[in-house]
């Protein structure tokens, strides 16, 4: 499987850094299966940090996950999607640690159903609704270095 990280730098020896902010998915090294995502994500985090746009690309062996790693696939953004993300955007996620975490990306868009949704303003029923409409990306997040070590790194290509 090919899998494509965007930033403003080569990221051959990809690893974990603690972040600032809360994630979808929480602490970890965001990919996704759609170029396109990686290209928009290279150029956005350009402007905030300079640099040059970059789209990193990497396989994964996926014969080896399944043997190797604890792994939580989202089929849809359901319901447990939906809490599973919102738990982690507010910082208040205690569930299980998983070394890979696969399924739709909560971009711009969604994040302000999310806010939303997070205030009491939407039930989770509409919250669902409104983001059926929506157009979702697929992200895998490796969260520990075991998860890490099965990345291989295949090239980085200015954009």
């Amino acid at each position: 499987m090919v899998l494509f990280h965007g930033s403003n730098m080569v990221v051959e020896q990809p690893k974990l850094i603690e972040q600032n902010r809360f994630l979808d998915f929480g602490n970890g090294f965001y990919t996704t299966t759609n170029r396109n995502q990686a290209e928009n994500f290279a150029g956005k985090v350009t402007l905030r940090r300079g640099g040059t746009p970059i789209v990193n690309v990497y396989e994964l062996d996926e014969n080896a996950v399944a043997d190797v790693l604890s792994v939580k696939k989202f089929a849809a953004p359901d319901a447990e999607w939906l809490d599973f993300v919102s738990a982690h955007r507010n910082g208040t996620y205690d569930g299980k640690q998983y070394d890979l975490i696969i399924g739709a990306v909560a971009n711009d868009d969604v994040y302000r159903t999310l806010q939303v949704y997070a205030t009491g303003l939407l039930t989770k029923e509409q919250a669902l609704e409104a983001l059926k409409v929506k157009k979702l990306f697929d992200q895998y997040v490796f969260t520990t270095d075991k998860a890490m070590k099965l990345l291989r790194f295949v090239a980085a290509e200015e954009v």
